[in-house]
């Protein structure tokens, strides 16, 4: 209707337009040109400074483009890329100093089995995070209360799951089962429960989105291993800062939805940007458990803690599954 009105509006010429300015005071013609400079931007007054702020806030407040979510795209693909170039490089021995699997023929055999309990913790905590999530997903009663989305929901449900890590992290580790342990268990649990509404997309994309995790974590592992064995231990202040970053847009998303444009760029960052930090997490955590491995005392005060070094490694495997799963499911190219 719009676009049938402008094309359907009158045309005036030209000499009506001076013979109606001829019957005006000269006073009044001087007004009118003054104004017609305003609306052209010829000065820079109030009205039109005004005008500007409020088509910024419009284009951010507008519904997402096409374009919304190119930026965070091609930076994922750049990483991949970048992920495959250095594969090639570490793979063919091309790095200066010694690699972490050449290091490892070397190893004691008290460095191969903490590095062998650590990934045996990993192993069981994605195996008891998937059974929670099966088994609370099969649960109405437990759906609904994990599904809700009120700020006390929330809330209780973030200090749920920072609390149960910060116990299991807490306890001195021993061999066997004892408290440590159980405190592990109850935390992938937790965990394992927080994202069974995730269910809902359909086990196709969970699956499809399990295979690609378990690509990116295993072409991310040996890289680290293939690489010099202190390559990505400086890395740690960069992606403290780009985690705080990724924090900060995940919580404006709430308040901002990527139903616009200025939501979807926040959206954008959380999404793909987070898939490429817990992707340099893993990475960096990688090689920090071999440190550790190689550098803890046999006969410390406190053993080598295997269950603290699995969950590092376990929280960045999960949050590349779920925005994977994200992806997939359609949330990194939503045009409402």
């Amino acid at each position: 209707m719009l676009s049938r009105l402008a094309c359907a509006r009158p045309q005036v010429s030209s000499a009506l337009v001076k013979s109606a300015l001829q019957t005006v005071p000269r006073r009044q013609q001087q007004v009118f040109r003054q104004y017609a400079r305003d609306v052209k931007g010829g000065s820079n007054t109030g009205w039109t400074a005004r005008a500007e702020r409020t088509s910024l806030r419009e284009r951010s407040m507008a519904p997402p483009g096409p374009n919304a979510y190119a930026i965070g795209k091609g930076a994922v693909a750049g990483g991949a890329a970048l992920g495959l170039g250095a594969l090639c490089f570490y793979g063919l021995g091309l790095g200066s100093g010694t690699s972490t699997l050449e290091n490892s023929h070397l190893w004691p055999e008290f460095v191969k089995q903490r590095i062998q309990d650590t990934y045996l913790y990993f192993g069981g905590s994605l195996a008891i995070s998937a059974a929670s999530a099966m088994a609370v997903f099969r649960s109405p009663r437990l759906l609904s209360i994990v599904s809700r989305n009120g700020w006390m929901s929330i809330l209780g449900t973030v200090a749920l799951m920072i609390g149960s890590g910060m116990v299991a992290q807490s306890i001195p580790y021993s061999p066997g089962l004892g408290t440590k342990q159980l405190a592990w268990a109850t935390h992938s649990a937790i965990l394992g429960a927080v994202i069974a509404p995730m269910c809902f997309v359909g086990g196709a994309i969970l699956t499809r989105a399990a295979w690609y995790t378990a690509g990116i974590v295993g072409g991310l592992s040996t890289v680290a291993v293939c690489a010099p064995s202190d390559k990505f231990l400086y890395m740690g202040g960069p992606l403290a800062i780009g985690l705080g970053v990724v924090f900060a847009s995940s919580l404006a998303s709430m308040w901002l939805p990527p139903t616009t444009a200025l939501g979807a760029g926040i959206a954008s960052l959380s999404l793909y940007g987070g898939l490429l930090l817990f992707s340099g997490f893993l990475l960096y955590d990688t090689q920090k458990i071999v440190k550790r491995a190689e550098m803890h005392p046999l006969y410390a005060a406190r053993p080598f803690d295997p269950v603290n070094c699995a969950i590092s490694i376990y929280m960045d495997t999960l949050n590349i599954f779920i925005r994977i799963a994200t992806i997939l499911a359609g949330g990194g190219s939503r045009r409402k």
